[in-house]
């Protein structure tokens, strides 16, 4: 009996409003990551350190997720850092592999103008609905087609011209997916905010 009672008078922690939390820590380790991931690919040319570095990117993006969720460290802060941490990464890999690829360039400049645009229409969301709101599907299934792409690149860097194109072509396709759906989300929102204060 005294034992549930201490369970249930535990306190709550918000984590909403701050900053300095385990899953932000580990979107600044990623960002720390960048350089060294660029450095390994375009100085050292040593692939297969290079997809180790950006596997384990990959993996503090996950950590950071699960461990934000079971220890209800959501923050405000987090929502919007955690994808900047995962773009500039996807950006500066892209824009690494575009020196042996040249189709590359395509998800590189598609992706710039996704962020771009999903970055002005959701700030507009924030500042209408006073929220931050997460990813959804289409977005983190988006970011595991690119890291498929970066990633089978790095290691197949002799790939045959139709095999590359393709998964660049099919890749493509599901970031143009990601960001109509984005777009019309984030409109929608706007809209109905606006009708809310008229």
């Amino acid at each position: 009996m005294d034992t549930k009672l201490k369970k249930d008078s535990k306190p709550n922690i918000d984590y909403s409003k701050r900053i300095i939390t385990i899953p932000n820590i580990l979107s600044f380790f990623r960002l720390l990551l960048i350089p060294i991931i660029a450095w390994l690919y375009i100085k050292k040319q040593d692939y297969y350190m290079t997809v180790i570095v950006l596997g384990l990117s990959g993996l503090t993006d996950v950590v950071d997720g699960i461990i934000a969720r079971k220890f209800n460290m959501i923050s405000d802060f987090g929502k919007a850092f955690d994808p900047i941490a995962d773009k500039l990464t996807q950006i500066i890999v892209l824009f690494c592999l575009v020196s042996r690829f040249d189709f590359m360039i395509i998800p590189l400049i598609l992706l710039i103008i996704k962020e771009l645009f999903a970055g002005i229409t959701g700030l507009l969301t924030i500042k209408k609905t006073h929220q931050v709101h997460s990813a959804v599907w289409h977005g983190k299934a988006t970011t595991v087609c690119l890291y498929i792409l970066m990633t089978v690149h790095i290691i197949w860097y002799t790939i045959p011209a139709h095999i590359s194109n393709i998964l660049i072509l099919l890749c493509t396709v599901m970031m143009l997916l990601s960001a109509t759906l984005y777009g019309i989300k984030n409109i929608k929102l706007i809209c109905a905010a606006i009708s809310n204060d008229t």
